[in-house]
């Protein structure tokens, strides 16, 4: 619970079991934290099993894609706020307080790996792989800079917050189910004209496994590529929701 809002995170997975007890137990933890929803997507080992074992609620998505299971989770949890992670181990659990301080002033929360002082040795954001963050979301952000003036140094940070209400306002835009899901998301925010800030976070060495998305040059570049495009579509192909207008009183009209 945090400020009278019930908190849930949610944990995408596709064999994570070198991961997903210790990830879970971390987690669980945090006081703030009523559920964790782990999404088991299409595993063949045994993440299911163990993120259950230590307290996790475990749904399923058939649809294979780092996007379909967030979707499927974000839709299963029961909270007012949906807080996202990594079933990895490189998120610290010490850092959902932070997103949730600053989710009171915004309506997402997202959480930059790009900050130099806040990446511990040995993570997964070598000097490639940050700066062509920091080019993206740069991106990203001129394409909004009128009339949302947003400021970004990482596309593809899972750990966010959001309010559920920001969900409801945003899933008809959210159609990807790959890794281009993050930067979708941030859009979808900026194409509703809903307030969206990024805060540091720290960033740790993966505690088994290699990412699905950043291990090699070349799928680093297919995902650059797949998140390039959505940007572009989001933002040139797409319509954005109209400007609240205030109302005008009428000419003679009573106060």
């Amino acid at each position: 619970m945090f400020r009278d809002l019930t908190v849930s995170l949610v944990i995408p997975a596709y064999n994570e079991e070198a991961t997903i007890r210790q990830v879970v137990e971390e987690f669980r933890q945090e006081p703030h934290l009523d559920e964790i929803v782990v999404v088991d997507n299409n595993c063949k080992d045994r993440t299911a099993e163990l993120a259950a074992a230590a307290g996790a609620r475990v749904v399923a998505e058939s649809r294979p894609g780092y996007g379909a299971a967030l979707l499927c989770g974000m839709n299963a949890a029961k909270g007012d706020i949906l807080v996202l992670t990594e079933a990895d181990g490189s998120f610290r659990a010490r850092d959902v307080e932070k997103l949730l301080v600053y989710l009171g002033d915004a309506d997402m929360v997202m959480g930059t790996r790009t900050t130099r002082q806040m990446v511990q040795q040995g993570a997964n954001m070598r000097f490639l792989l940050r700066w062509g963050n920091v080019f993206m979301a740069k991106f990203l952000q001129l394409c909004w800079l009128r009339p949302s003036e947003p400021r970004f140094t990482d596309v593809g940070c899972t750990f966010r917050a959001l309010h559920r209400r920001t969900l409801e306002r945003i899933r008809p835009r959210l159609a990807q189910t790959g890794p281009a899901f993050s930067p979708e998301m941030m859009c979808a925010v900026l194409q509703e004209r809903l307030r969206v800030i990024e805060v540091p976070v720290t960033y740790g060495q993966r505690q088994g496994g290699e990412s699905k998305h950043s291990d090699t040059f070349g799928r680093q570049a297919r995902t650059a590529w797949k998140m390039f495009k959505t940007i572009c579509k989001k933002r040139f192909l797409e319509r954005s929701a109209r400007v609240p207008q205030r109302e005008t009183p009428m000419p003679g009209a009573s106060r």
